[in-house]
């Protein structure tokens, strides 16, 4: 088991290194315009501090877009991924401050590169956590394969958005806080459990804003508890778990009120505001996708779970999940739009969610204590 384990590790350990050694190949002008606003968006918090949540199009004195614009011939009257805002008479970003934050923390022409390798690297953390925990032959090569896919898809398709490498972060750490909280915590350490967890799931609608909706199965399950069971305790983490998620979610509120006059208002504009509509165009895009794929492998280990294990904790993992799942689907199926990456964070999400489950899950330890006892006939 221990030469399995290192074996493993090792392969996970080659996958990084080869995916960090293409990412220092990267060119950060690629010409994309999302990757020019978050840039824009990180030097403004490096320009002004917590001043840059102000995005308007005036605080460009220094020339900065203008030069970025410039370098990819763009030629328009209004830059890209900015919106106009009749509330409060500015052109802003469109996207909430989180991403920029993030890039805000590298020097400025040196942001991209060390943020995807810092995200891969601990991608390959949770990897060798998860090759750690496991207790089987067969939990050690599905840590492993889950590890080596998230290490993997770092460069395709998360490389298509520069949100994307830290809400990858965001999934993995709040996977592993899914399991402790309804599978492996005792009842003392629930209560923060929540409280973390929601805090973070706060922190990732900074990153991206449709990110909002991985949180949507955790206040379902809160919900139906507690109508069916009318505990207090469980009102309590439920609202507990809403407190930190708008504690966590904050700079987005705050953006939102300075860019477009009130924190519940948007500062998006065009497709991304219109009403859903389910279109086949769009679930056949997603069909033939990568995403379909990732989904599929959710979908069948939730199915997995539910049909084959017992222990009242990882079910309810897998029935949170679930939800969750069912709840971005609509939201995405149901979305004008479709890109590479839009439902990697929920399907990342679910896997970490469900992997973490089962190897923290009652039956992990009751295989470790079995293995003890073999070894002390054995001796």
């Amino acid at each position: 088991m221990k030469l399995l384990k290192i074996i493993c590790g090792v392969a996970c350990l080659l996958l990084l290194a080869a995916q960090v050694w293409s990412m220092l190949h990267w060119n950060e002008a690629r010409g994309v315009y999302d990757d020019i606003c978050y840039l824009r968006q990180a030097h403004l918090f490096q320009r002004f501090g917590l001043g840059g949540l102000d995005t308007d199009i005036s605080r460009d004195d220094d020339g900065y877009l203008a030069a970025k614009l410039k370098e990819i011939g763009y030629a328009e009257k209004l830059p890209p991924c900015h919106t106009p805002m009749p509330k409060t008479n500015k052109l802003v970003i469109q996207y909430p401050p989180g991403t920029g934050m993030v890039l805000a923390a590298f020097p400025e022409g040196h942001q991209v590169i060390p943020l995807f390798v810092s995200a891969t690297v601990v991608m390959f953390g949770f990897a060798l956590l998860g090759i750690l925990l496991a207790r089987s032959v067969q939990s050690i090569v599905l840590a492993t394969a889950l590890g080596c896919l998230a290490i993997y898809i770092m460069i395709n398709p998360v490389k298509a958005s520069y949100s994307m490498a830290p809400t990858m972060v965001v999934c993995a750490l709040a996977g592993f806080l899914t399991a402790k909280l309804f599978a492996g915590s005792e009842p003392k350490h629930r209560i923060w459990l929540t409280l973390l967890l929601g805090f973070l799931l706060g922190l990732s609608v900074n990153l991206r804003l449709p990110n909002l909706f991985l949180s949507a199965g955790y206040f379902l399950f809160f919900l139906v508890s507690f109508l069916s069971t009318r505990k207090p305790s469980i009102a309590i983490r439920g609202i507990g778990l809403g407190a930190a998620f708008l504690v966590g979610m904050a700079p987005t509120l705050v953006a939102n009120a300075i860019n477009a006059g009130s924190p519940l208002a948007t500062t998006y504009g065009g497709q991304d505001v219109v009403p859903p509509d389910f279109s086949f165009a769009i679930v056949t895009q997603y069909l033939g996708d990568l995403q379909f794929v990732l989904l599929a492998l959710a979908g069948a280990s939730i199915a997995a779970v539910l049909l084959t294990r017992n222990e009242p904790g990882v079910r309810r993992v897998a029935l949170v999940i679930a939800a969750n799942l069912v709840v971005n689907l609509a939201f995405f199926l149901s979305h004008p739009l479709f890109t590479p990456y839009y439902t990697i964070p929920i399907a990342m999400l679910s896997l970490w969610s469900l992997s973490f489950a089962a190897l923290l899950g009652p039956a992990e330890a009751v295989d470790e204590r079995l293995a003890g006892q073999a070894a002390d006939v054995r001796s």
